[in-house]
Formats: structure tokens, C-alpha cells, sequence
């Protein structure tokens, strides 16, 4: 259920109708229809609203109120609006262009063709679908870039939390059974073989392009990115600094039309050609052939990931140490291995753990490590050893027990009224008309209101 308490829990109101508002936008594809607000030159169509509902009730919210899910979609708009006018706030336009092309290749590729996925989105032409994906994140970037700057400086003392909780215990909920992990993963090596003829198979690419066949073609039958194979393994307008290390040296050592050697990256192997270079900016075509392990791989790296497990079960090494050294997971590695929640603490609800996990640590109890086991990590083949650090049972939020939990509670309850007191400072100063359906609707800000012409 949502309710005003509830919201200011979130990390800013806007964080969560944005995430529903892609989701909902690209099931629907309803673009072209009524206009419910205009923000400054900000639109607000009234399916924005009809489909934040949907979204909100997909899920669980019993909240129905049309009127508050426009107010908050204003509120959104305003924020993206002045954020546009923020000199401190980069325009990224042209990444966000790249980014929603990407996009719109990777959904492609889950489908046959892309009529089969024009339809299946409600879209008439793929160029519909890409400025429907490229509105969507525009909104979001800077929709998020503005919150943060006018929240930067938010801070909640020991006292104001403890006065939070005294006022808002008797409705904060209870809190489900969770679970604390720490995980050491690695991605299984490839044998000097296994690499030696994806390196090859590469040549042999590069050599068919330099005798007559196109890279665009090439890349559409051999390419295993799947945000670009379909595009021909072109990505646009690349910033300095945007692509990994090896990528982007082999790319800007290259001549325009040039194409490299075989390229190592954490993703596999690529050969790169630049089509364009103008000061920090670039067009790179590729084709990567992804280091997918064997399953003799896969067993070596269990073997190696075992024997570690043994050492920290002997007492030889650290749990934390073995992550440290060993694991190649960025996020945790320098945290002891301790996977974040959704909250950022390190509590997840046990009913939220991937089923993959969840089948490893059953009959496990606290302190238990898993044998090694193969999952996935960011697309790739992974081989991970998981501890339980702890085990909460379920119970009610008290002081003593989540103290970061209702810290966090309490400063998204100040950021969000920093931004309330922000979007309130900008009401006698900014354009804002609101469709006459509307005029029955009691807003908590102090919104002018002009109808707009039917």
C-alpha cells in the first residue's frame, strides 16, 4: 500500500515513477494522445498517468488516486525541466541518443525480426520506438541528476533519527525474514587453446573484410554483443572514457577505417574498426566473440574455488581476505564479499534471493559456506562460493536492531522535502497548465492553474 509515509522512504518520489514509467511506456506505446500539464516545456500526456496507476497496481499499491500520481508526475517534469537549465548538469544528449540505439538493438535481438518486436511494443516504426526509449532516458538522467544536486547536502543527525522513529513507529512495517551474504566469485579462465581459437577465428573475420566483405555484415552473423550486432556492431558518438581500457586504446590508435589486431576485454575478444574520430568523441564499429568458458573451464575454476573454501574452513585464510585477493566481483570484493540489499545495507529479504543461490544455501545455517557452483554475473559464466553471515528473523523495526535502517529511512524523509521545498520555489516562476479534468483535484502544492483547450 502507498501511502505519503511510505514514499518518503523511497529514494525520491521521482526515482520510483520513472522506473514505472519505462516499463509502462514501452509495454504500452501509447505516445501520441491528451495532454494532462504542461511544465514549463515539459509535457505530461494522460497516459503518463493511466499507465503510472497500472504500473503502481502491477505492484501491489491500492492507491487509485489519479490525481496524486499527476501531481507527482509534475513534480518529475519540473525537476527534468530545471535540471535542463542547470549549466553544472552535463548535457549528455548525445550519449543518451547512443544509449537508447543500444537499446533498441538488444531488444531486437530477442526477437525473430523487428516487425515481430515493433508489434509486440505497440509501436508503428522503429524510429518511434527509439525516441519513445531516448524520451525515457533523457527524463531519467536528468530527472536524477537534479535530485541529487538539490539533495547533496542532506544529513540526518543521531537525534533526528531517533526523533523519526518516535513519531513514525507505529507504522513502519514489519520486516520479513532476511538474510546477510558474502560471496568470493571468479570467472572461469580460458585455456591458452580456448583463446588461441577465438583469436584466430577473429583473423580469419578481419581477412574476409579486407577482401571484399563488409564489416557491417560480418558483425551481424559473427558479433555476440548484442547491443550492437544488429546495427552492425556500430556505436556512435563514444565519449573518451566510456568504453573499457583495451577497447578504447586499440580503437584510438587506429587510423578512421582502420581495423585492429584481436582485442582482449573483460567481455572476450574483439576487432575494432574506427569510422570516426572528432576531438574526445568517436564512431567505433566491432565484433566481439565473448569468452564463454568451457565446461572443463567451469571445473577448474570450481576446483580452484573450492580449495579456497577449504583454506578459510582450516583457518588458513579469512573469508575477507580470500575475497580481497581472490574474487573478481568489483562490488564486493574490497567489502569482505558482503552483497548490498536493495536498501544499500547488507540485509536481503531471504524471499528475494535468486533461485540459484537460494537452492545452494538450503540446509545451510549461519557461518555456512556453499561448495562452489556456477551461476551468472553481468551476462557472464560465473563460478561463486557463497556464507551466510547472518540470519535475521522477521520482526518489528526498533532502534536497536535497524538503526541504518531507519537512518536511511529519515534522510530520504529530509531529501524529499528538500525537493518539495525546492519545487515550491519555482512555482511563482514557471509555466505550469493543467487540463481542466483536473480542477477537482487537491494538490499539496500550490500548482497555477490554466486550463488547456480541448
Amino acid at each position: 500500500m502507498i501511502n505519503k509515509l511510505q514514499i518518503t522512504f523511497l529514494l525520491g518520489v521521482f526515482m520510483m515513477l520513472f522506473s514505472g514509467h519505462a516499463q509502462a511506456q514501452l509495454q504500452q506505446g501509447q505516445l501520441v494522445d491528451g495532454i494532462a500539464a504542461v511544465i514549463g516545456d515539459e509535457i505530461v500526456l494522460e497516459s503518463d498517468v493511466s499507465e503510472q496507476m497500472n504500473y503502481a497496481k502491477q505492484q501491489g499499491a491500492s492507491n487509485t488516486d489519479k490525481c496524486e500520481f499527476l501531481e507527482n508526475l509534475i513534480n518529475n517534469k519540473l525537476l527534468v525541466y530545471e535540471a535542463k537549465k542547470d549549466t553544472l548538469i552535463e548535457n549528455q544528449s548525445a550519449r543518451i541518443k547512443e544509449q537508447a540505439n543500444a537499446k533498441y538493438n538488444q531488444l531486437l535481438s530477442q526477437f525473430p525480426d523487428e516487425k515481430s518486436m515493433l508489434a509486440a511494443y505497440k509501436f508503428r516504426t522503429g524510429y518511434e520506438m527509439k525516441n519513445a526509449i531516448e524520451k525515457i532516458d533523457t527524463d531519467t538522467y536528468y530527472g536524477q541528476a537534479k535530485y541529487q544536486r538539490v539533495t547533496e547536502k542532506a544529513d540526518v543527525t543521531p537525534n533526528e533519527v531517533t526523533d523519526f522513529y518516535n513519531m513514525y513507529k507505529m507504522q513502519l512495517p514489519e520486516v520479513k525474514d532476511e538474510i546477510s551474504l558474502a560471496q568470493i566469485m571468479i570467472y572461469p579462465k580460458l585455456t591458452e587453446a580456448h583463446k588461441e581459437e577465438l583469436i584466430n577465428k577473429l583473423k580469419k573475420i578481419k581477412q574476409d573484410i579486407q577482401a571484399g566483405e563488409s564489416f557491417e555484415s560480418q558483425a551481424r552473423i559473427y558479433s555476440e554483443d548484442e547491443g550492437s550486432a544488429a546495427n552492425g556492431g556500430l556505436y556512435k558518438n563514444i565519449n573518451k572514457g566510456q568504453m573499457v581500457k583495451p577497447f578504447e586504446a586499440a580503437a584510438l590508435n587506429l587510423q578512421e577505417g582502420e581495423i585492429s589486431e584481436p582485442v582482449e576485454s573483460e567481455f572476450g575478444y574483439h576487432i575494432i574498426q574506427l569510422v570516426r574520430k572528432s576531438g574526445k568523441v568517436y564512431d567505433a564499429r566491432h565484433i566481439l566473440l565473448k569468452a564463454t568458458p568451457t565446461d572443463d573451464e567451469i571445473k577448474t575454476a570450481k576446483k580452484k574455488l573450492d580449495s579456497l573454501r577449504t583454506l578459510i574452513i582450516d583457518g588458513k585464510m579469512t573469508f575477507k581476505d580470500v575475497a580481497f585477493r581472490y574474487s573478481d566481483d568489483k562490488r564486493t570484493k574490497f567489502n569482505a564479499g558482503l552483497i548490498p540489499g536493495a536498501d544499500g545495507s547488507s540485509k536481503i529479504e531471504r524471499e528475494s534471493v535468486p533461485g540459484t543461490i537460494s537452492y545452494e544455501l538450503a540446509g545451510l545455517n549461519k557461518g555456512d559456506i556453499t561448495t562452489a557452483f556456477e551461476d551468472e554475473d553481468n551476462r557472464r559464466k560465473a563460478v561463486k562460493i557463497v556464507k551466510i553471515e547472518d540470519v535475521i528473523p522477521a520482526h518489528q523495526i526498533t532502534l536497536e536492531t535497524d538503526y541504518d535502517r531507519i537512518k536511511q529511512m529519515a534522510l530520504n524523509k529530509k531529501r524529499n522535502e528538500m525537493v518539495e521545498k525546492f519545487v515550491n520555489s519555482k512555482l511563482p516562476t514557471t509555466f505550469i497548465s493543467i487540463d481542466g479534468r483536473y480542477d477537482s483535484c487537491n494538490f499539496k502544492a500550490n500548482w497555477k492553474k490554466e486550463s488547456i483547450k480541448k
